[in-house]
């Protein structure tokens, strides 16, 4: 059956209805994961998405998840105490991948959670890994896209944070590395990595492939930048104009029914709807018009679109988000997502579309 076919027309939405949506979802996450697990990017993903429940509903049994989860990994990411032990320029899961990003995005986590209840002991390891990083000079610490969610909203918490303009520095001069990588300047979005430049390689019709959810990560990052980046910091404006960029051209590759094909470009390369990309981009919309860098007469449709896709067909009535792509780094032709596909960091993204969406509302 076509997915077209299961999306009804879209409702009109209120904003404590959407609330209850938020409600459903996390409850039914919590209730069914422990929050005892590893500070590895996808659970910490989730964590991201549970901080904006916690702004929007206030739910302290809700927010007491995230808790437990960082206390289970004594507020750190990966625990190696010699810097010079420390590694990035790879993928690494050890406890020596310190400077890798996929351990340092449960610092975002930590920071919002010292705000809550300073206590040092909470961004104690934030800072030393953080600190480091911003003194260092190697500036190639970012080579996927991924990172730039993972690691681009650390940086200006921890400014936040410290009130030391060196983490917005840094932001900047590791971004331009990315972008020397990875960043296509025809149309402004971000291949994977370096392995997916166009014409290195291509969809399987020969078009440049863009993964969703890597630029998903992408505009939903430069969102939370530029929700803690000051504006009176000089280089705001690069970060606001690439936003916009990136912004515009999601936009324009979105399909009728709402979502964003795994591959952005080439539909026929791995067909079907996927959530994670989707609930990041519409994350990432909304973020830009409820705080005045879109405008909402442009983008209020495509934002419509996506949440009936996501509320429609990726909501499924006990609370589970399906359709989610596993974890990986590519659109994969025949790989199969379907309402059974579920995911810690699909949760997160969907939370963070969802708490967005009350707020646009509450904004009318």
């Amino acid at each position: 059956m076509l997915i077209s076919s299961l999306c009804t027309q879209a409702r009109q939405w209120t904003a404590d209805e959407v609330k209850e949506v938020v409600r459903r979802v996390n409850t039914y996450w919590q209730a069914n994961n422990p929050a005892e697990v590893r500070a590895f990017w996808d659970n910490a993903a989730y964590h991201t998405g549970n901080m904006e429940v916690w702004k929007l509903l206030h739910d302290q049994g809700m927010l007491d998840y995230s808790i437990r989860w960082a206390e289970h990994n004594q507020w750190q990411g990966a625990r190696e105490a010699d810097p010079s032990r420390w590694k990035y320029r790879n993928y690494g899961e050890g406890q020596d991948y310190v400077l890798f990003g996929d351990w340092q995005i449960c610092f975002q986590t930590y920071i919002d959670l010292y705000h809550l209840q300073p206590d040092p002991r909470r961004v104690a390891r934030a800072t030393e890994v953080m600190s480091y990083e911003a003194d260092a000079q190697a500036h190639d610490f970012w080579w996927w896209a991924d990172a730039l969610y993972m690691v681009m909203p650390v940086m200006t918490k921890m400014y936040r944070l410290t009130g030391e303009v060196k983490y917005l520095d840094k932001l900047y001069e590791n971004l331009l590395y990315s972008d020397s990588i990875m960043l296509d300047s025809e149309t402004g979005l971000y291949f994977r990595d370096g392995k997916y430049v166009y014409p290195m390689h291509k969809t399987a019709n020969g078009m440049k492939d863009f993964w969703a959810r890597g630029d998903g990560w992408v505009l939903a990052g430069l969102a939370k930048v530029l929700q803690d980046m000051p504006r009176n910091y000089p280089r705001r404006r690069f970060f606001l104009k690439k936003y916009r960029r990136l912004a515009r051209a999601v936009a324009s590759l979105q399909q009728p029914d709402g979502y964003w094909t795994r591959s952005m470009m080439d539909p026929l390369h791995a067909p079907g709807p996927e959530t994670s990309g989707t609930a990041f981009f519409c994350y990432g919309l909304l973020w830009g018009v409820n705080n005045g860098c879109l405008s909402k007469h442009k983008f209020a449709p495509v934002i419509s679109r996506a949440w009936n896709y996501l509320t429609t067909v990726a909501l499924q009535p006990d609370g589970r988000v399906g359709y989610v792509q596993p974890i990986g780094e590519r659109a994969i032709p025949g790989q199969t997502v379907d309402a059974d596909s579920q995911a810690n960091f699909g949760v997160g993204a969907f939370l963070l579309a969802a708490c967005e969406y009350a707020r646009y509302l509450d904004g009318k």
